[in-house]
């Protein structure tokens, strides 16, 4: 399962609407992964949202140390390769953090997300919380 942004918030803040799916399908996932662009947009999301910015820090900190789940560090090759999706794509409205979770979940053969980003189903995964949007 691919950990996204929206995903990660709602694990972390106990306020928010999907907190206890996201916990439950976090515990029950035994393969998690993510990679730097998320990390980087939650933390602007947290902030943006005027949420605990300290907690988020802490959490930042932890993630890597947490033994099932993988953060893959966002290369050039990886950069260029969302690029090249972003471009073959006109019609959609994607991040270049979206972007870079389609290439690593292609490359991975992952179809399940810790999201609530329609972008997921458009490029034909599966999101795994809620229909409301961020």
């Amino acid at each position: 399962m691919l950990l996204d942004t929206s995903g990660l918030l709602f694990h972390q803040y106990s306020d928010e609407k999907h907190h206890l799916p996201a916990l439950r399908l976090f515990e029950s996932s035994n393969k998690k992964l993510t990679h730097s662009y998320v990390l980087a947009e939650f933390l602007a999301l947290v902030t943006a949202r005027r949420l605990n910015r300290a907690q988020a820090l802490a959490f930042l900190r932890h993630l890597p140390l947490h033994p099932l789940v993988e953060i893959v560090w966002v290369d050039r090759r990886l950069h260029e390769q969302a690029l090249t999706l972003l471009e073959a794509r006109p019609d959609k409205t994607y991040s270049l953090c979206d972007a870079v979770s389609f290439v690593l979940m292609k490359e991975r053969g992952l179809l399940e997300a810790l999201t609530t980003d329609h972008h997921f189903e458009q490029e034909g995964f599966r999101r795994l919380l809620g229909n409301e949007e961020l």
